[in-house]
């Protein structure tokens, strides 16, 4: 049965089928064989079932406000006053854009608005500082994944979607993984720093840098008046994702004034066609999961690969490899989908934390991204910056292997992956 599945989807996205087609059809295909007195239309409900939490909505409200101020003066402003407080220090430019990636997907919760968004500066301006241009689009790539981990976080909500665990604690818990990941990264970049030898900029005066507070003050004051609102009781995860729409076109349109209103339904048109194609493979993944759960093929996986009693570490380690492998093929999203309604039964059995588990997944969504040879960060670089393969995975692997090392600690070490949903909740 489950490889009557596995063989149908991956022949089907072989032949070039669009993957929400393989995600119903392999399902359908298997629910018709194996079980010939269960009515196939089950599963058009289950489709209809997964798009209808009201807990998605955030999503397109979430995409559409990193839209608005990836388009708008966010970014450039958090770059400038990052720059003015590490710029001077060795690796300070690399810092700087790893610090803003970070900041900003605590605004966009989105891989790719952060790397559009902060990556149209810095691409060309660690260049002209003398950093190759591998390990800039290298590093780009990889502090574009911490928004994964910093909230709002959209792979988050899928997670939460699918396994019915609260959003509020997945956010609370990803500040600590997101903020390790960005020291690895920051230490990193200052030793490379130092051995290229790369010159650092005139440290800023203490007037340019209250100048450059200034200048961010409204973006800085998305994460607390959204999350904060959030996590005081003051409006919901769907409200506060609608608090961010208005908050984004506020400050880009009204008090930046760096997006026009007639630009609005182009950005709203892109929002649309993000969020259909999510809300697709949503939909095909809830039918895939339905099938799969009424098949059994969790409780086959846990005995015939995990075996009868795996501890909670060795359950987290094998989804590690999972999720990881997975996610250098396809986009986080569809691997949320297809492979947390397998191994969430499994890792429940074997007393592992639900929040955990959530934080470890997404930490290998952000380790698959930028994963040669198919990671989806790595095609966004190279289309968004018109650099060939070669060049945009080159300077990878440092990163790559400081993300794994993160992993591991969190693995390792639960009390570390959730010490801030434990202090607050």
């Amino acid at each position: 049965m489950v490889a009557l599945l596995l063989g149908l989807m991956f022949t089907f996205l072989f032949l070039g089928f669009p993957l929400m087609f393989a995600m119903i059809i392999a399902p359908l295909a298997v629910l018709i064989r194996e079980f010939p007195v269960i009515q196939p239309m089950l599963i058009t409900q289950q489709t209809i079932a997964g798009v209808s939490p009201y807990t998605l909505l955030a999503v397109p409200m979430f995409i559409f406000a990193a839209d608005i101020m990836s388009t708008g003066e966010t970014a450039d402003r958090l770059l400038d006053m990052v720059d003015k407080f590490v710029g001077h220090m060795s690796g300070g430019l690399a810092i700087t854009t790893g610090a803003t990636c970070t900041l900003f997907g605590a605004i966009s919760g989105s891989t790719q608005a952060t790397l559009v968004a902060v990556g149209k500066t810095m691409h060309k301006k660690m260049s002209e500082a003398g950093y190759d241009i591998s390990h800039t689009l290298a590093l780009l790539m990889s502090s574009a994944n911490i928004a994964l981990l910093i909230p709002p976080s959209i792979t988050m909500i899928m997670y939460a979607v699918v396994t019915g665990t609260s959003v509020g604690e997945l956010f609370i818990a990803g500040i600590g993984p997101g903020i390790i990941v960005f020291l690895l990264f920051a230490t990193f970049d200052y030793i490379y720093a130092k051995i290229k030898k790369i010159p650092t900029t005139e440290k800023a005066t203490w007037g340019e840098r209250f100048e450059s507070i200034k200048r961010a003050i409204w973006p800085l004051g998305f994460p607390i008046i959204v999350l904060g609102g959030f996590y005081t009781g003051i409006f919901s995860p769907t409200e506060a994702a609608a608090v961010s729409v208005l908050y984004a076109a506020l400050i880009e349109l009204f008090i930046f004034k760096s997006v026009k209103f007639k630009e609005l339904p182009d950005i709203a048109l892109s929002t649309g066609v993000v969020t259909a194609t999510v809300f697709i493979l949503v939909a095909g993944g809830q039918a895939f999961s339905w099938v799969i759960t009424f098949a059994q093929i969790p409780q086959m996986l846990t005995s015939g690969v995990l075996g009868a009693d795996p501890s909670a570490t060795f359950v987290l380690f094998a989804i590690s490899i999972f999720f990881f492998v997975s996610c250098m093929f396809v986009d986080s999203i569809p691997v949320i989908l297809i492979l947390t309604p397998i191994f969430y039964p499994v890792a429940m059995k074997a007393g592992v934390d639900p929040i955990h588990l959530g934080l470890i997944a997404t930490m290998q969504a952000g380790i698959g991204a930028i994963t040669p040879p198919f990671g989806c960060n790595i095609f966004t670089a190279s289309a968004v910056f018109d650099e060939d393969f070669i060049t945009v995975v080159k300077g990878v692997w440092p990163y790559m292997l400081l993300f794994v090392s993160a992993s591991i600690l969190m693995v390792l070490f639960p009390s570390l992956a959730l010490f801030f949903r434990d202090l607050v909740y």
